[in-house]
């Protein structure tokens, strides 16, 4: 029962034990104090209480008072806290003091939290960067097509990284100020002859204004000719009107068409209705022999009088063909 009793003792000893050297980092505060940049053992507990990694806190505190620069422990903790990166702030500050930048903890911080990367936007603002544009289309008054690619050179700006647009904006500026000078032209010729005359023109619209840089050049780095645009449309232009035409043509022939063919019926109508009447004839003379109204010799003669007019009908339609066939042999 002693030899349990000691054994529960023991783990609880031991487990006591690990626990304090978990909840004290003894070797945190001891680096600390030998760099100077001294934290309270009960910070360091705290810490561990609030789920805060204390090595993260105290290396990058040591890392800022090792440069001069003095950020409180609870700002560094309360930034953590907030989801941003505690080494690449105090690395940026660093990197802004040695290049004399004015750039503080909170200003830093809040960069961290916008969701930028402020080391990188201080490293940019000393050594400024090239992003180069796609290659942008644009047409001259003369109807002709150039292509030309732009290099921007653009600097960070610190004071306005929170809420300035980024670099894709700064591109759609200057591809947008670029179709504008060309478009101005009145010859392609001249933006081949002077491409600065772009570069000056974009630099003057201020195209940098609301965005997170600063734009500190815009070099023409390729220009090519495209093709002729303006005798493109002409042609497309008098194709569309020749369809047009065609298509005016092809309704005033389906016009012609329908009255030709109304005509037709029309006269197939007026035929019909004179075999109709024919057919009444052969009726008429037959009721009228019948009733006395006519007689044998009179229609007899009727007759002859048919006859004799098919026959001189004959005689004529002969005649005259003879003339067209003496005609078309002289």
């Amino acid at each position: 029962m002693g030899n349990g009793l000691l054994f529960v003792l023991g783990v609880l000893g031991l487990t006591g034990f690990f626990t304090i050297i978990y909840m004290v980092p003894l070797r945190l505060w001891i680096a600390a104090k030998a760099s100077g940049a001294n934290v309270a053992m009960t910070s360091l507990v705290a810490m561990r209480l609030r789920r805060v990694p204390p090595d993260q806190i105290v290396n990058a505190r040591i890392s800022a008072v090792k440069a001069g620069l003095n950020v409180p422990v609870d700002s560094l903790e309360a930034h953590y806290l907030a989801g941003g990166r505690v080494e690449a702030v105090v690395n940026a500050l660093i990197s802004a003091e040695k290049a004399g930048m004015n750039l503080d903890f909170k200003r830093a911080a809040a960069i961290d939290l916008a969701g930028r990367n402020v080391l990188e936007a201080v490293a940019m603002s000393v050594n400024p960067k090239v992003i180069e544009t796609p290659k942008v289309s644009a047409v001259a008054k003369d109807g002709i097509q150039l292509y030309a690619m732009a290099r921007v050179t653009v600097r960070a700006n610190i004071e306005r990284l929170i809420g300035g647009a980024g670099e894709q904006t700064v591109l759609a500026r200057v591809g947008e100020g670029v179709v504008s000078t060309i478009g101005s032209a009145n010859d392609y010729k001249q933006v081949l002859e002077n491409p600065d005359m772009i570069s000056k023109t974009v630099l003057k619209k201020g195209l940098d204004a609301g965005t997170a840089f600063e734009i500190l050049s815009v070099d023409i780095a390729d220009v090519d000719v495209g093709a002729n645009i303006g005798a493109k449309l002409q042609a497309e232009q008098a194709e569309a009107d020749k369809q047009v035409a065609q298509a005016k043509a092809e309704s005033r022939r389906a016009l012609a068409v329908a009255l030709e063919q109304e005509n037709k019926a029309k006269i197939q109508e007026m035929r019909a209705k004179l075999v109709e009447a024919e057919a009444q004839i052969p009726l008429g003379i037959s009721e009228a022999l019948r009733s006395g109204q006519l007689g044998v010799l009179d229609y007899y003669n009727m007759k002859n009088v048919v006859a004799d007019t098919d026959m001189r009908r004959g005689i004529a339609g002969t005649m005259s063909k003879r003339q067209d066939d003496s005609s078309e042999a002289a």
